[in-house]
């Protein structure tokens, strides 16, 4: 299925973007596949709206391997889940045929999704995708994107039972790992904001 006009043109034609999306779908739970492709277009059409530079393509495998940490066969018992991912982020992009820098930059934008915030002239693909997983994920502010844009985004890829797959994912994490920033979000209340997301409603 094509993406509507108003998000066509935004996913990197390229083999590894393909690839990763592929990963993606192989390793991940329908749900939370889904919840990485929103990430990349709500991070996307946010950079469209404010004219914001980046690589687009390694913020689409960014976004799409951001959450691997979470699966089963790459959840590390001591790193935290962003980390985790992060590491099989600077493998995929080996895989890619990336040189050593552009691996360590996809690592750094997985892992910095977790940040409270990220600096965009720090990085501007790891701002991008912090805004994006944290409206996707816990409704953070929805206002920053144009109604008709988050429709069309939910539209081409439900949410699912996102809400309730994330919460047990992350509790768990906070369980295992608590001084993470998995722990942090969940001392800070992430669970009511998950199930608050006024993406659901």
């Amino acid at each position: 299925m094509s993406l509507p006009d108003s998000l066509s043109g935004l996913v990197p034609d390229t083999r590894a973007a393909q690839a990763a999306r592929e990963v993606v779908e192989a390793f991940s739970t329908p749900a939370l596949a889904n919840h990485c492709a929103r990430s990349y277009l709500f991070a996307a059409t946010y950079a469209r709206e404010r004219g914001i530079d980046h690589d687009a393509e390694l913020l689409y495998v960014a976004a799409m391997v951001h959450d691997l940490g979470l699966a089963p066969v790459f959840d590390s018992q001591r790193l935290p889940f962003e980390e985790a991912g992060g590491a099989v982020g600077w493998v995929f992009a080996a895989g890619a045929g990336w040189p050593v820098e552009r691996r360590r930059r996809v690592a750094e934008v997985v892992v910095r999704h977790m940040w409270t915030e990220v600096d965009l002239a720090l990085d501007p693909e790891g701002h991008l995708l912090e805004l994006a997983t944290a409206l996707d994920v816990s409704g953070r502010d929805p206002q920053a994107w144009p109604d008709d844009v988050r429709a069309e985004v939910v539209a081409r890829y439900p949410r699912l039972e996102l809400a309730g797959e994330f919460v047990a994912c992350i509790t768990d994490q906070a369980r295992r790992k608590p001084t993470s920033n998995a722990g942090r979000y969940v001392d800070g209340g992430a669970v009511h904001r998950i199930r608050a997301n006024p993406l659901d409603t």
